[in-house]
């Protein structure tokens, strides 16, 4: 199940920049967020209230909600794709993966969890492995006030990502399931940021034709809808630093649908960057030896 469920989001968010290249034209990117969350959010209340599946929450699971929202379904999107318009993908990329690394250390902070060496070693290696992949990219970009803006801004994106997955965490320890969480916090999230858009005065303009609805869809179901709910369970199932490696997974899914779609040429450093990834995928999770029972087997 839980391999599944991982396939299932690297495959659907290693697809979606796709549909967010299209988004771009007449729609403000902001407003385009706005939409893609807020029929998400509608989407699951009603398959949460037909099934009737939809949990109750305390005012605590509202305000942690309201929080997620404000981290997964706002912030870090306005931050990622500002970030893009100064620093190369590939670098918004490389930083995005540091949230297996963010993970790790978040869950260490507030949950105690001890941060297995593996988990450690091959988030950098992935990261590693990812900076060759899109080095041409970072190589063949100069500093700038604007650049260092970029990383900056890259790098709250991430945080928000991982304090996001944190939240979720506490929210599934306490029994509330994703799917639920999901609804309000999408919905509290695109209301947060259409309020923003109403005092920046930006238009909520809609583009009704094909390219632009059907890209809309598939942010909405595909990218919100099943994949959030599906990395947020994974976080879940197996910790927010193994879920995590999937922003290490969503640029190499990225760039083969690129050599197929766009030309993109495969390079001698960006094959061995796909190496060091896999080899850092298998090293997360790669299950740690039992070593403390068997010292215990041993002594008795």
């Amino acid at each position: 199940m839980n391999l599944s469920l991982y396939l299932l989001t690297v495959l659907i968010w290693g697809t979606t920049w796709i549909a967010l290249k299209l988004q771009l034209g007449v729609v403000a990117i902001p407003v385009s967020i706005v939409y893609r969350f807020g029929l998400a959010a509608l989407i699951l209340f009603a398959m949460l209230l037909l099934s009737r599946r939809l949990q109750v929450m305390n005012r605590r699971g509202h305000l942690i909600c309201v929080a997620q929202g404000l981290c997964l379904f706002c912030i870090n999107f306005m931050c990622f794709l500002t970030a893009s318009q100064w620093i190369p993908s590939g670098l918004v990329a490389v930083v995005f993966s540091t949230a297996t690394l963010w993970n790790a250390l978040n869950a260490r902070v507030f949950f105690g969890q001890r941060i297995a060496r593996n988990v450690l070693l091959g988030g950098a290696l992935g990261l590693f492995g990812l900076a060759l992949l899109f080095w041409p990219e970072l190589a063949g970009h100069r500093a700038s006030p604007q650049t260092l803006l970029g990383l900056a801004l890259a790098l709250l994106g991430t945080l928000c990502f991982s304090a996001g997955n944190m939240l979720s965490s506490l929210q599934q320890k306490a029994g509330l399931k994703p799917l639920t969480t999901n609804a309000w916090g999408m919905a509290y999230g695109a209301a947060m940021l259409a309020v923003w858009c109403a005092f920046q005065g930006i238009p909520f303009d809609m583009e009704w034709n094909t390219r632009y609805i059907g890209s809309l869809l598939y942010l909405v179901i595909p990218g919100s809808v099943i994949g959030f709910t599906a990395y947020l369970t994974l976080v879940g199932r197996m910790g927010p630093e193994r879920a995590a490696y999937c922003t290490v997974l969503f640029p190499v899914v990225a760039l083969n649908v690129s050599a197929f779609v766009e030309g993109y040429q495969w390079t001698a450093p960006a094959l061995v960057g796909l190496v060091l990834v896999m080899l850092g995928n298998v090293l997360v999770f790669r299950k740690p030896r039992p070593v403390a029972a068997n010292v215990a087997l041993g002594a008795r």
